[in-house]
């Protein structure tokens, strides 16, 4: 009812990937195959992580979590983007809009608290491998994981009650397949710049924090590594950290990228934010399965 008394305008037109007929059919089936992949990827590996005992592991409990997270961070846009791509009318309610604004922002925010947490179990585990099953005991990754969630849909609720407040008047088309709060500055009548600094400062002290957090443990793990005198004890040492660092510089990669960028809605920008919600989540499965000898023999 309030957001009905702030905004003229009734919906948005999502502009993000419209091009020919022929174009977009293409992209429907392409973005169709990569969403199942990144479902039946992840579900997999949910049911291997669950089902086999030898996973009841916090490596493997964190990776369990990921995968549900990606399921989550990829329906919250993949759906709405396939059904655009054969639809005439590219709209999206303002309420489904600020929705979409809020889940994007939550999941994406736990994904970098969880890959944060994983950091710090993959600094436990190489710095002290004794003590490690009692340092990441089950309360603890529970915390971590209950933390990291609460932290980003707080995160979430205080920058979409401060975006809720702006007016939206008569633009309407959003360059963009998605809603994301910068897309949405562009077309407000008025001051955006409360939301902005919201943003901005959520922005620093969640992202930033935790990449933080992940680039001290792994100065933490590098020097240990570097500490162990025999070779294969390093390269297993490494081999443990690798998938977690590939998927670490796919979603901060992408994502900074999308985000430090002009909000012009070029083909660029679209491509970033593609490849952080709709190609990482079906990618992280895969990294850690390929690169993981457990996980392989599980699923065979």
């Amino acid at each position: 009812k309030a957001m009905r008394n702030h905004s003229v305008v009734p919906e948005f037109v999502l502009l993000g990937l419209s091009a020919g007929p022929q174009t977009q059919a293409l992209l429907f089936v392409l973005f169709l195959v990569i969403y199942l992949l990144t479902v039946m990827g992840n579900l997999l590996l949910l049911v291997v992580v669950n089902a086999d005992s030898c996973f009841h592991t916090p490596m493997y409990f964190f990776l369990g979590q990921l995968s549900f997270l990606d399921l989550c961070h990829s329906s919250v846009t993949v759906p709405k983007l396939l059904e655009n791509l054969l639809s005439e009318k590219k709209t999206i309610s303002v309420e489904g809009c600020m929705a979409q604004v809020f889940f994007v922002f939550a999941t994406g925010g736990t994904e970098s608290c969880l890959l944060a947490v994983m950091a710090y179990d993959r600094y436990v585990a190489i710095s002290s491998p004794l003590l490690y099953g009692q340092v990441m005991n089950r309360q603890l990754c529970v915390g971590l994981v209950g933390g990291s969630w609460g932290l980003a849909f707080l995160d979430a609720l205080i920058n979409i009650l401060v975006a809720l407040n702006l007016d939206f008047c008569e633009a309407e088309n959003i360059h963009h397949f998605s809603c994301e709060l910068p897309s949405l500055y562009p077309l407000s009548c008025s001051d955006a710049s409360a939301s902005f600094t919201t943003l901005l400062c959520s922005s620093i002290l969640h992202f930033f924090g935790n990449f933080l957090m992940i680039f001290l443990s792994y100065i933490c793990i590098l020097s240990t590594i570097l500490r162990i005198s025999s070779t294969t004890g390093r390269s297993k040492a490494f081999s443990t950290c690798s998938s977690h660092l590939t998927a670490v510089i796919f979603f901060y990669g992408s994502g900074l990228l999308r985000y430090l960028m002009p909000n012009s809605g070029s083909i660029q920008e679209l491509i970033f934010s593609l490849q952080y919600s709709v190609i990482t989540p079906m990618l992280n499965p895969l990294i850690y399965s390929l690169k993981n000898r457990e996980v392989k023999a599980a699923v065979r």
